[in-house]
């Protein structure tokens, strides 16, 4: 098996093989990600991401049951190689469940819906898209490279062709002075088009990263416990779709997990139990992947 470092998946994908179909990011401009800055964007071949599939049947073929292709934006690939290595690996994998990768909107949009269902078709079963806000300004600001807009269409398109979606909110992402248009509009956006799972994380910036130099120069102020607490509250009172809400992540301060909408007001006093607590008792902590 070969990899360049360094390797990045979701934590929802601790149990899958990882095989790079991609090197790198092609966007690679988030003002908050630190991910892949030493990496250009890369196709590999169709034969090379082959041998390492062949490679690892031969090494653990029996046991693999997920697989996720990295790196950032793997959806970018040509629909006709994606298509071709997921069927390939259904071919020599007996117990295969799943095939899934990394696709932002803007990656999405690129694909026709007809494109969508024939990477379905051939196997694919989830994308994870980084969202991270649904408010306009927000997403402007960190240069996402998206629009609310686009965010909506992009969901509708994988929604609609039966590939599973799981997005992405960043608690934390316009600061403390936007923190209620952030969470409004980012439950807007999500219930256009239900994913099927919504992943919570909070920001953490990353040094070397711009956004990090904006907190260190006191131009962006960070929510604290409790701030960011209530932020994630606002969101799930304003969620009107179904979904399945996870906090899998070492970076959130409480364990928020449910089915929406049935399990929101548990949500929601899960949340104001965590918020009678001191701040300074508040820690993130280790949440087991969710699904």
């Amino acid at each position: 098996m070969r990899y360049r470092e360094p390797v990045y998946r979701p934590p929802s994908e601790a149990s899958s093989l990882l095989v790079q179909a991609t090197y790198g990011c092609p966007w690679n401009r988030c003002s908050f990600c630190g991910m892949y800055k030493g990496s250009k964007y890369q196709v590999r071949s169709t034969d090379d991401i082959k041998e390492d599939l062949a490679e690892a049947h031969l090494e653990v073929g029996r046991h693999v049951r997920t697989l996720f292709f990295p790196d950032g934006n793997s959806i970018a690939m040509p629909t006709a190689r994606l298509a071709e290595i997921c069927r390939y690996a259904y071919r020599i994998f007996p117990h295969l469940e799943r095939i899934t990768v990394y696709g932002s909107a803007k990656f999405v949009l690129k694909k026709s819906p007809e494109e969508l269902s024939e990477l379905r078709a051939a196997g694919l079963g989830r994308i994870h898209m980084g969202m991270e806000s649904g408010h306009g300004p927000t997403l402007e600001r960190v240069r996402k490279g998206v629009t609310p807009e686009q965010i909506v269409e992009a969901g509708q398109r994988v929604v609609a062709s039966g590939i599973e979606l799981s997005e992405y909110y960043l608690v934390g992402l316009a600061g403390t002075e936007l923190s209620r248009e952030h969470a409004e509009a980012s439950a807007e956006v999500l219930s256009a088009f239900g994913p099927d799972f919504l992943r919570i994380r909070t920001l953490r910036p990353i040094p070397g990263t711009p956004l990090h130099d904006e907190v260190a120069a006191g131009r962006f102020e960070l929510p604290g416990p409790h701030e960011a607490l209530r932020e994630i509250r606002l969101l799930i009172e304003r969620l009107d779709c179904e979904t399945q809400v996870f906090s899998d992540h070492v970076s959130n301060y409480a364990d928020v997990a449910g089915r929406m909408p049935g399990e929101r007001q548990r949500m929601l006093g899960l949340i104001d139990g965590a918020l009678e607590v001191a701040e300074e008792a508040l820690q993130p902590r280790y949440i087991s992947p969710g699904l």
